[in-house]
């Protein structure tokens, strides 16, 4: 797996668990707080499809992940 391939599944893991805690209608349901924590990581999806940088991506790729193309 190339390093944006990793960065955008715990991405979609981070969204698919925060919503799970944040809506009442979950089994799994915490507080409504955590809908906060999708809109960040949503954010910065929507931040790095504007500037190309993502941190998470350059942490991957530091750790030995290869890129992708």
């Amino acid at each position: 797996m190339t390093s944006w391939q990793i960065v955008r599944i715990v991405a979609a893991c981070f969204i698919l668990l925060s919503l799970a805690l944040g809506t009442p209608a979950s089994p799994i349901f915490l507080n409504q707080w955590w809908l906060a924590f999708t809109a960040f990581v949503g954010i910065n999806l929507l931040q790095s499809g504007f500037t190309n940088w993502c941190l998470m991506e350059i942490i991957m790729r530091k750790l030995g992940t290869k890129t992708g193309n």
